[in-house]
């Protein structure tokens, strides 16, 4: 099996171009899944561990640039005050050892239902930035990114979102997940309790709750005042 390493992201973008079914794979921990069950078999892994781009992060007054490799536990580490929203999110997230090993971006990047920090993306109103060696960088709201199940907006020369530009929001929740623990007890690639798939029969029990309190039939997420009154 002939394994693909660039160590830039320009690297990255010609190795996709010129292959373009080649498997992204930095935390490995949605492809490997999928892997072990037989659902996929990667013939050309392209594996971006080496591209410094995806494992830079930066708060600054606008908002968080986050790379796409940054680990779910490093986001719990330390973007709690930056995204407070993203880094309780990252709690729920499987084990410690995946939470070290995944990133925020790979989930996405693979559109697949089981990414527990998905919504806490689109509730803030973040962008996924992706790249192709032809046509250079595009942004793409990550509430769009996903069209389904494993299904989303990239193209076939486009690799992972390369960085995921997220402002700061203010976010309550009303209690805390177990840093060392998740939610409730999940299989690998079983859907999370809150998923951001724009499908409703794969929406959360709030979305259900919105619908039966206010008669409106939420069609997408986040949901906001304006989806209800029809103004939006």
């Amino acid at each position: 099996m002939d394994f693909l390493r660039p160590a830039s992201r320009e690297e990255a973008l010609a190795a996709k171009a010129e292959h373009p079914t080649a498997a992204p794979i930095a935390g490995g921990t949605d492809v490997m899944v999928e892997t072990d069950f037989g659902h996929r078999r990667p013939g050309r892994p392209l594996g971006l561990n080496r591209v410094g781009d995806l494992h830079e992060r930066e708060t600054g007054e606008q908002g968080v640039r986050l790379g796409a490799s940054v680990p779910y536990g490093a986001i719990t580490r330390s973007l709690r005050a930056g995204l407070p929203g993203l880094a309780l999110a990252s709690h729920t997230v499987a084990s410690p050892r995946i939470r070290n090993r995944g990133g925020a971006g790979g989930s996405p990047g693979t559109a697949s239902p089981a990414g527990d920090a998905h919504p806490a993306l689109p509730a803030a109103g973040a962008g996924a930035e992706v790249a192709s060696a032809a046509r250079g960088t595009r942004m793409i709201p990550v509430g769009a990114f996903r069209t389904g199940v494993e299904r989303d907006a990239l193209r076939p020369d486009e690799p992972v979102p390369t960085v995921l530009d997220t402002p700061a929001v203010p976010v309550g929740v009303p209690e805390l997940a177990d840093e060392h623990a998740p939610y409730g007890p999940r299989g690998a690639g079983e859907a999370p309790a809150l998923s951001s798939t724009p499908a409703l029969s794969s929406a959360p029990a709030v979305l259900a709750a919105i619908r039966d309190a206010t008669g409106p039939e939420p069609n997408r997420t986040p949901v906001r005042p304006g989806h209800l009154t029809g103004t939006a």
